[in-house]
């Protein structure tokens, strides 16, 4: 039986199964990549709901792991050399399950860099744009006079979007035919784009025909409808 009890933030979320994977987190965008990636992979974890409605990333047991107070982060009791491993950013967090697994991530080395190139292109692009959109157009449009700050970055999303669209035009999946931890990293927030910012009409989502089917095909997947369900991702 693992022992992580010198981690404080086991004593604000206690751990049922401390020989699993800890997941921390909540279902924003950013949240689902680390539940959709450990379903994908049927890695044995336990979930612990941190609402950031309530602020709970803020407080002194979540820093204690991530001092940077954002959501997703895990606690691995079984990490490299057997030693307990706590992790944050979610890009870093899909990186490591997938070498841990040998999975959705692959061996050969120039489509490993392809797949790490699409990782951080929504890590880098993506999701603070879309992020930002998404702030100005759903919860900070009526407040602000200045329209230039939405329209800088709906112009800046429609730019990704046709950058993905490209990219998807004539594949399965964003670095090829294989399922990576790119989709996963990235498609949780084109689907925000509709349903967390009702936001597909304003950016002409539809016209960006290779974008919503890979969408759809990775939203059929049954990890990933699970990896949604576990945090009540809306």
């Amino acid at each position: 039986m693992a022992d992580l009890s010198a981690f404080p933030i086991t004593k604000r979320w206690p751990a049922s199964h401390p020989d699993r994977i800890q997941l921390y987190s909540f279902g924003t965008p950013n949240g689902v990549k680390a539940s959709i990636a450990l379903e994908e992979l049927g890695l044995p974890y336990e979930t612990h709901l941190v609402s950031i409605m309530k602020d709970e990333q803020k407080t002194p047991e979540f820093l204690s792991l991530n001092p940077n107070n954002k959501i997703p982060a895990i606690l691995d009791p079984n990490g490299p050399g057997g030693h307990p491993l706590a992790l944050w950013e979610s890009g870093a967090i899909l990186i490591y399950l997938a070498e841990k697994t040998g999975q959705l991530l692959p061996a050969d080395p120039a489509k490993r860099l392809e797949t790490l190139q699409w990782l951080f292109f929504q890590v880098g692009g993506v999701g603070p744009m879309f992020g930002q959109f998404g702030f100005f157009y759903k919860f900070a449009g009526r407040e602000i006079e200045d329209k230039r700050p939405l329209e800088r970055y709906r112009d800046e999303s429609k730019r990704l979007l046709g950058v993905l669209d490209k990219q998807l035009d004539g594949r399965e999946w964003l670095a090829g035919d294989a399922y990576s931890i790119a989709d996963i990293a990235t498609f949780p927030w084109v689907r925000a784009l509709k349903t967390g910012y009702g936001a597909e009409d304003v950016l002409g989502l539809s016209a960006f025909g290779h974008v919503t089917a890979w969408l759809d095909r990775a939203l059929a997947r049954p990890a990933v409808q699970k990896g949604l369900e576990v945090l009540n991702a809306k």
